[in-house]
């Protein structure tokens, strides 16, 4: 019998990592609502997103009181990308997140999608996960309309990697679906230097996402679009 090829080997092995990852948690996990692409400037933030996918974010909007404002781009469905930065037209002061401080465009944030926001807050109360109170969120949109929802955060979120909790109101349109299209997300983990410690996290929240292990906290994604790949961390 004539030795394994080079080539069989490497196929095999592909063919048994694709096994492990369907056995585990997906590529993309079905919670995803949208990742957040955190810039000390939005339209270079746009500008750095279209230069590797070819698709141009549009403007979504500002956050009033919370210092920021962002663009949007459709990730395939349910999915987007929130590509934001400071309002230079608010305080810095009220720039929560404090985007004035980064350096270069890097994900800081993700949401996982709701149906019930009071159904959620009754599992985290029973299960000793401690969060903080649901809030309304709102924005106008560049139509005139306003898009409303709620969100949910942990009080301990293990460095960012988890998410906060989102749910849209019934009469908002979702913003995957009316904002640019042409490009997906092919690939979204978490990463932490104890990676078993955020596994247990986020199988208590019923998250269906990887874990990898690295050196310090990141989220991690491959977007591809018309023009290419971005992956972040870039």
């Amino acid at each position: 019998m004539s030795p394994l090829s080079r080539r069989a080997i490497l196929a095999a092995a592909g063919a048994f990592a694709l096994r492990a990852r369907a056995a585990g948690a997906p590529a993309v996990p079905a919670s995803l609502d949208h990742i957040l692409l955190g810039c000390p400037d939005l339209d270079k933030g746009i500008d750095f997103v279209e230069r590797h996918l070819g698709v141009r974010a549009a403007f979504g909007g500002v956050h009033p009181g919370r210092g920021s404002r962002n663009a949007l781009l459709s990730l395939g469905d349910r999915h987007y990308l929130e590509i934001i930065a400071p309002d230079p037209d608010q305080p810095r002061s009220a720039d929560v997140r404090q985007l004035y401080r980064i350096e270069a465009p890097r994900l800081i944030e993700w949401a996982a999608h709701v149906d019930d926001m009071d159904a959620l807050a009754q599992k985290l109360k029973a299960a000793g996960v401690e969060f903080g109170p649901p809030r309304d969120g709102s924005r106008q949109r560049p139509s005139g309309d306003t898009l409303r929802w709620k969100a949910l955060s942990l009080r301990n979120d293990s460095d960012k990697l988890l998410p906060f909790f989102i749910e849209w109101s019934k009469d908002s349109v979702h913003p995957a679906t009316d904002s640019p299209k042409g490009c997906r997300i092919e690939r979204f983990e978490l990463a932490a230097p104890k990676p078993d410690e955020v596994r247990a996290a986020a199988r208590k929240l019923g998250l269906d996402v990887e874990v990898a292990s690295a050196s310090k906290p990141e989220l991690r994604a491959t977007l591809s679009g018309p023009k290419g790949k971005l992956s972040l961390p870039a």
